[in-house]
Order: C-alpha cells, then structure tokens, then sequence
C-alpha cells in the first residue's frame, strides 16, 4: 500500500519527459557544466591576482630595505675600497 511499484515510476518518468523532454534536460546539465566551469576559472583568476599581488608587494619592500641605506655607508663598507676618506 505504502510502496511505489514499477509502473508509478514508469508512469512518473513518462510525465517528466513530457514536461522537461529529452533535449531540454540535456541542456540544463551542459549549462550547469559551463556554470561550473566558469566558476571554477573565476576562482582561479583570483588565486593568480592574488599571488600576483602579494609578489608586487614582497618586491615593493625588498626595493624600500635596499633604498634605506645611505650611500655612504656602502662605500665605507666596501673592503676592496683603497681611497683614502
């Protein structure tokens, strides 16, 4: 009494084909394969710019450090360096 037979399903998947056909639902399953897709690239994109970024960064502050030091300082460190001062 409480169990589906064959034939409801029979009948059930008859009437989905009639509502959503054969070529409608093969094309819902490939517009959520290009929606993955593009999500899948999207987040991809954004991991680059992300390392992107963060590499700009890393560089912007190893130029700062070697700025910083006063030229003086480098040459007076300079051992091979025989001018008198």
């Amino acid at each position: 009494m409480g169990g589906l037979s064959i034939w409801h399903w029979l009948v059930v998947g008859v009437i989905i084909l009639l509502l959503f056909g054969k070529g409608r639902f093969s094309d819902m399953m490939g517009d959520v394969a290009k929606g993955i897709k593009s999500f899948k690239k999207g987040m991809s994109e954004d991991e680059e710019a992300e390392a992107a970024r963060k590499a700009e960064a890393q560089r912007r502050l190893t130029v700062d450090k070697v700025s910083e030091i006063p030229p003086e300082a480098s040459r007076s460190a300079d051992p091979l360096d025989r001018r008198e001062p």
